[in-house]
């Protein structure tokens, strides 16, 4: 199973980082994690495996035990979850929502009730009651009732404020209005929203037939279907919710974790069947185990054992750590493993470019599901692996999500009697090449403006307001006019107002829409240069670096010159001097790349993507196209001398006074370049609040920091 490696970080031993090192590492974990954590509990979309995300999070605590000094306030030990998502109202929770620690092993297990006696002081002779329930994968939702009455529902955010989802709770059947007489006044109750998976097969189902993309697994069809802006729609989706545990209450539900719960239960609440209680940490390991082999069974996901010291008196004392109780675990169960065919390696082309290999197989059931498909990441994998076509493969679901191939099963004879699978050098939607970065393990497509499979996602990019910016022509609009065969490449945006007859025969379009459609659309037909090169999605390519081109090049004449120079360029071999060796060669052309460019800030990377991007012919047509109708304009921009100009900043943090969009042109307007991430290069960082791993890094390398108060001054003093 991949590990940190797999996003990039090192897999050092811990033991062997020294603390350069390890502030390093931290640093990027603190990145990675978050950005996990964003996709997970916002976008209801994880990026990774289960597995491999505890694995990020494992070897974060591990070099934070070794060095603790290095432990930073925004480090993933002391935070939970992501910050609530735009478009719902906020709920600040009573007490704090925290996540559980985890445990793979018995032994985890064992070392969480040592822990427990160590913490209390109690001998091993001490007996201590535990409880232990199945831990379904959902999305974690607190109900508030006060007066009995169901006031608000909050999922849980960053642990500390959550998304108001009261109505979209009330239309779950599980969920009761009210409470009974007996209910204390004020009581917070916890627990997990899901979909059983019969129920997730029909959603589905429905999905299809409706022509729309269907749910990845029950977990994001639950939480998806919780998180709509629209009650009417969640109303619509099979939601289910079970009871774990509580928050703020106006009096005591029992003495004990399990009386609390069956207290709950008799409220009107539904509480996990799966829960019991058991004498002794050996009793709680053997609950697991049972819970594991009744898994298949259950009708919905669960991807562990929760299992919870039962004395109330005793919890209290225990607390919390940063991020979670000192007296719970969720003890998580190991991935299922089958065996089957390899049938076929296919190729996807992703919305920006990746290919990802597919594994095609005989339908096999991995933990009572039917597995047809397996990711194989990339051509890398593959090698490492050695997986071919034909061969017998075991199969896992990492995660208990997604499936994925661990190796190969076949018969060594057998195995090498099979042809080696060779990764293709073009693309398989569009025919155009198929570059490998130095340091990437992706391969992409570079026919980013013609590839179908790309159009969706670079003509969205090409009418955003940080490119072209045409009001009016959102995703939505993008989408409907693909779909109708009207968009295919970006010239076609400028030729919309070709179809207005067959537009105003569509429902929801009037007159006078269509009319400032158009409108809009005619008002961008002379860019600026450096906006025109962003909304090209050229890789690499992003505001900063446009700016820096468009500048440096003047008009788009000039800059297609440059870009003829890229490709025309052959490089020879060193006169007199032996053959290089293919890494240094390929340095020496890189290198040979960026000076041709000879733009401040544009390195041999993104003179590589253009070149790849302009020596494809298909980009090159799309472009003749695109401009046939639009006629960029040179970058004027008028800057006056300060303290910062000539300066690389970055800016990090909330900003209260400006938006990060008004103080980027106030610092160019000023000769500041405004780069998006801290380096080496950089000159200065402005910290806003709440600013995280950037400044960190500042920190790290020794750049200045200055806070708002301190930018503001600059700005006044310089007006």
């Amino acid at each position: 199973m991949a590990g940190p490696a797999s996003s990039g970080l090192s897999t050092k031993p811990v033991a062997l980082l020294t603390a350069e090192e390890a502030a390093s590492e931290l640093a990027r974990l603190e990145a990675e994690i978050a950005r996990h954590d964003r996709a997970y509990y916002q976008d209801d979309a994880p990026l990774i495996p289960d597995a491999d995300y505890d694995a990020l999070r494992q070897r974060n605590a591990a070099i934070e035990a070794r060095f603790p000094a290095l432990v930073r306030p925004g480090s993933p030990s002391r935070r939970v979850g992501a910050a609530p998502a735009q478009g719902f109202g906020k709920i600040v929770h009573a007490r704090p929502m925290l996540s559980l620690d985890n445990g793979f092993e018995p032994d985890d297990l064992r070392a969480f009730d040592q822990r427990i006696r160590r913490f209390l002081g109690l001998g091993p002779e001490v007996p201590l009651a535990y409880t232990a329930e199945a831990k379904i994968d959902g999305l974690s939702l607190s109900l508030r009732y006060e007066g009995r009455r169901l006031v608000s529902a909050a999922t849980r955010g960053d642990g500390e404020t959550g998304e108001d989802v009261t109505a979209n709770a009330r239309t779950i059947a599980d969920i009761p209005p009210q409470l009974p007489e007996e209910a204390p006044e004020l009581v917070e109750v916890r627990g997990e929203v899901y979909m059983r998976w019969a129920d997730f097969e029909a959603l589905n189902a429905r999905q299809a037939e409706a022509g729309q993309k269907p749910f990845a697994n029950p977990r994001n069809a639950a939480a998806g279907s919780l998180r709509q802006l629209d009650a009417a729609m969640t109303a619509e989706r099979p939601l289910r919710f079970l009871a774990h545990g509580w928050g703020a209450i106006s009096q005591p539900l029992g003495a004990t974790q399990f009386e609390a719960m069956q207290r709950i239960r008799q409220l009107g609440i539904p509480v996990s069947e799966t829960l019991v209680r058991v004498e002794g940490i050996e009793a709680a390991i053997e609950a697991h185990e049972r819970l594991l082999l009744a898994r298949a069974g259950l009708g919905f996901d669960i991807d562990g054992t929760v299992v919870k010291l039962d004395r109330l008196d005793l919890q209290e004392r225990l607390g919390a750590a940063s991020r979670h109780p000192r007296w719970a675990l969720a003890q998580k169960f190991p991935a299922e493993v089958a065996v089957t065919r390899l049938v076929a390696i296919d190729i996807q082309v992703g919305r920006t470019g990746a290919l990802t290999p597919v594994a095609r197989l005989e339908p096999v059931s991995v933990g009572g599901v039917v597995v047809t498909n397996a990711t194989l990441h990339n051509e890398d994998e593959i090698r490492r692996k050695d997986v071919r076509v034909g061969d017998l493969v075991r199969v896992q679901r990492a995660g208990d999500v997604i499936p994925q191939i661990l190796g190969v099963a076949t018969p060594d004879a057998e195995h090498r009697a099979l042809a080696p699978f060779r990764f293709p050098d073009h693309c398989p939607e569009c025919g155009s090449a198929a570059v490998r970065e130095e340091g990437e393990a992706v391969r992409r497509c570079t026919g980013g403006l013609t590839c179908p499979a790309q159009r969706l996602e670079r003509l969205k990019h090409f009418v955003s307001r940080r490119a072209l910016d045409i009001e009016g022509l959102g995703s939505e609009r993008v989408e409907q006019f693909i779909a109708l065969g009207w968009l295919t490449r970006p010239g076609d945006i400028f030729r919309l107002h070709r179809h207005r007859s067959e537009l105003l025969a569509i429902r929801g379009w009037k007159e006078a829409s269509a009319d400032r459609l158009f409108a809009a659309i005619e008002a961008r037909r002379a860019p600026p240069l450096d906006r025109f090169l962003f909304a090209l999605g050229i890789r690499h390519v992003g505001e900063v670096t446009a700016r820096d081109l468009a500048r440096a090049c003047g008009t788009w004449e000039a800059f297609s010159a440059l870009l003829d120079r890229l490709v025309a360029h052959a490089p020879e071999a060193q006169a007199g001097e032996p053959p290089e060796r293919p890494e240094r060669h390929a340095a020496r052309v890189a290198a040979e790349r960026a000076a041709i460019v000879g733009v401040a800030g544009v390195g041999p990377e993104v003179a590589g993507a253009l070149r790849d991007f302009w020596a494809e012919a298909h980009n090159r047509e799309t472009l003749a196209d695109l401009l046939s109708e639009v006629q960029p304009q040179p970058l004027v921009h008028q800057t006056r001398n300060s303290p910062i100009t000539g300066r690389t900043l970055v800016f990090t943090g909330t900003l209260e006074a400006m938006g990060r969009d008004e103080a980027r042109a106030i610092a160019e307007r000023l000769g500041a370049r405004v780069a998006s991430a801290v380096s080496a290069r950089t000159d200065l960082v402005v910290a806003g609040r709440d600013a995280g791993s950037k400044r960190a890094k500042a920190e790290a390398l020794g750049i200045p920091l200055i806070d708002e108060a301190q930018w503001l001054q600059i700005v006044t003093e310089n007006s």
